[in-house]
């Protein structure tokens, strides 16, 4: 059975048929969120302690941290950063020590630019997942001897030189070539999670039914774990959530084992939590009791969020924390 292996300095989460499905928090990402941009360039970074906490707190395994979308007033004076292949670079770093310091779960590392990747890689601790790799040859060229030198797990997305197809099948042979590649490489299918690409369901009607497809056939064929920006499926849609909610239990029975997504959202977590019990993934039901607890707070008026980390403090308190083991 095919299992990935994701470490901090502490904690190991395993991606894998079996397994729970394994929720990143999508939140420490400036793109798209200009305040958090503005605060980076400024050199803060008490929204991203925030963001890392509160995502632990919700029910996050795996925190992915992206240096995009980021440029100061003094980075306007230094030539040196004239593209952004030197800002995330020398960005990336700085994010990952801030999150190691307050949340103690494995990362997954984010950037289009490989030396963000690299430096990141040097930073984490433990395991991290490296997000990303594509089809594209000069990507494959540049990435992969990475994933090998550190030995580390990687994102595999399903586009190529040709761009994104909206054919499935091109999608497959996309993925099917990067497992090959990163075979000549020595990295094993077990530590490829390929990102099937989910397309927004208001621009293509078939994009649900698309993506179930693809994933049976990545666990069939190939024999990967998976993952994909979840919110995608319902991008330029009113109330969003529901269909997220929907999206990923039906994701989860194709055989999709993780993603990459907003877990402060108490209807996808809601979701989640009641397909692991299903899927027989949560042993006698305890955490969906657990959560219920949490549900029965945020009825009673409680946000999520607030719930969640009184929830957290109180397992806490009862238990201990458990810690794994160290990777070398």
């Amino acid at each position: 059975m095919t299992r990935t292996t994701i470490e901090s300095a502490t904690k190991t989460v395993t991606i894998g048929f079996d397994e729970p499905f394994c929720v990143i928090g999508e939140r420490i990402n400036p793109t798209g969120r200009k305040k958090l941009a503005a605060e980076l360039e400024l050199g803060d970074f008490s929204t991203v302690e925030k963001d890392a906490l509160e995502q632990v707190a919700c029910g996050a395994m795996v925190l992915d941290v992206n240096s995009g979308a980021v440029f100061t007033n003094k980075m306007a004076d230094d030539p040196r950063y004239a593209d952004n292949n030197f800002v995330e670079p020398m960005l990336m770093p700085e994010l990952i020590e801030k999150v190691q310091a307050v949340v103690d779960v494995p990362l997954c590392i984010d950037s289009s630019v490989p030396g963000a990747l690299e430096n990141g890689l040097k930073t984490a601790k433990g395991r991290p997942l490296l997000n990303s790799v594509t089809g594209e040859e000069e990507r494959l060229e540049l990435v992969l001897p990475l994933v090998k030198k550190y030995n580390v797990p990687v994102v595999a997305i399903s586009n190529d030189d040709t761009g994104i197809s909206e054919d499935p099948d091109v999608r497959f042979a996309v993925a099917k070539k990067i497992v090959e590649r990163a075979a000549d490489f020595g990295i094993p299918a077990h530590d490829i999670v390929v990102d099937p690409l989910v397309m927004p369901i208001g621009a293509m009607a078939t994009a649900g039914h698309q993506v179930f497809t693809l994933v049976r056939r990545l666990r069939d064929e190939l024999g990967v774990n998976t993952t994909c920006g979840a919110s995608n499926i319902s991008f330029g849609l009113p109330h969003r959530h529901g269909i997220n909610a929907a999206f990923l239990p039906m994701a989860i029975t194709a055989g999709m084992t993780s993603a990459i997504m907003n877990p402060i959202r108490s209807v996808e977590m809601e979701a989640i939590r009641a397909a692991n019990f299903l899927m027989n993934h949560d042993d006698n039901g305890a955490d969906w009791i657990k959560f219920s607890r949490v549900l029965d707070a945020v009825a009673e008026g409680q946000s999520f969020a607030e719930a969640s980390k009184a929830s957290a403090a109180a397992g806490a308190s009862r238990g201990g924390r458990r810690g794994g083991r160290r990777r070398g």
